[in-house]
């Protein structure tokens, strides 16, 4: 049986976006990826573009909210910002809970490049993180 793992951020706009992607290449048949935010604003088109760098196209991908998901029984809920563990509502739910505070490549400042850099530098964070997740859970 495939395991449901959620992926929780303020707004799913960025981090939980690239988290969805790699977990759902990681665990490839074994888990339904799901992501959300408190907040919906929209997929991150830096997100997209950083992803496909990457090799993988969640240009796909919505920005859904936490509500939408109330009933689905997940396995693992894993939240991205300390935001979304702070502030999410209560979500009943029976999953073991997952925690990790990425920064924020949407609030980067400075040029082009060094936007592109801070991306690519938390793209590479949530990828570690993903694979770990998912070798040592699935």
């Amino acid at each position: 049986m495939k395991k449901k793992i959620l992926v929780l951020c303020t707004g799913n706009s960025c981090r939980s976006q690239i988290a969805h992607g790699f977990l759902k290449t990681f665990a490839e048949s074994k888990a339904e990826v799901y992501s959300a935010g408190i907040e919906t604003h929209g997929v991150n088109p830096k997100a997209i573009a950083t992803m496909k760098e990457a090799g993988i196209d969640i240009s796909d991908h919505t920005s859904n909210a936490i509500d939408e998901y109330k009933n689905i029984d997940f396995d693992f809920v894993i939240t991205v910002c300390d935001n979304a563990k702070e502030s999410c509502p209560y979500f009943p739910t029976t999953a073991k809970m997952f925690h990790y505070n990425f920064s924020d490549p949407a609030k980067a400042s400075g040029t082009t490049d060094e936007i592109k850099e801070q991306f690519s530098i938390v793209r590479e964070e949530i990828k570690k993180y993903c694979k770990e997740f998912i070798d040592q859970n699935l």
